[in-house]
């Protein structure tokens, strides 16, 4: 992932292919992260190609889209018997299954909006068994796109605000490491000046 976000971040006019291919691997389940994808993306548009920011937001949308449907297809057609396979068996654990099932059975379409804000392979999870319980395609589809730009609409604008600020933002954290550093040592030799103290006073003469 490290290796990848240096290609796109070397790269930085043509990004937005790489990352939309990126999203699209991460529908089979690569290990590929859409949540720091979406966040190269903000932090490019902010800080390095600010004239692709339209096109680094639709590469990640569309990609995170796409991406759902891929999950959806391999569920689908491969049914359960990809959880047999050790490419997907952690995903796809009969216990994660019953909690993704029983969460849908709840919380309905939410499940969709709720699923896309959680990372570690939930969204995957979701879209796949979606596939597994034969959900009508057209269904999925128009459910997903409203959680899908929710979320990537969120995401997006967070990490932007995020990036063209991150000079300021740095700085600030460095001034606020500096008070802790400071109040910490002044505790630390506070206690031992105190502890001192005490056995001074405590010791006979």
């Amino acid at each position: 992932m490290h290796e990848l976000i240096e290609i796109i971040s070397y790269h930085a006019p043509n990004a937005h292919w790489y990352i939309f291919a990126a999203l699209l691997l991460a529908g089979f389940n690569l290990p590929l992260s859409a949540d720091v994808l979406i966040l190269a993306a903000a932090f490019l548009a902010a800080k390095v190609v600010p004239e692709n920011t339209w096109l680094l937001f639709a590469s990640v949308l569309l990609g995170c889209y796409f991406s759902a449907m891929c999950a959806y297809w391999l569920g689908r057609l491969l049914g359960t018997s990809l959880a047999k396979l050790r490419f997907f068996s952690a995903l796809l654990s009969p216990t994660k299954l019953a909690k993704i099932q029983n969460f849908y059975a709840k919380y309905g379409l939410w499940t969709f909006v709720i699923g896309r804000f959680i990372p570690f392979g939930v969204r995957n999870c979701i879209f796949m068994t979606s596939g597994i319980s034969k959900m009508h395609f057209l269904k999925f589809i128009l459910i997903d796109a409203v959680a899908c730009t929710l979320w990537v609409t969120t995401s997006f604008y967070l990490f932007f605000i995020l990036g063209q600020n991150v000079d300021t933002l740095w700085h600030r954290l460095k001034a606020f490491n500096l008070i802790i550093f400071t109040a910490f040592s002044v505790t630390v030799i506070g206690c031992i000046w105190y502890k001192s103290r005490k056995k001074t006073r405590t010791k006979p003469f």
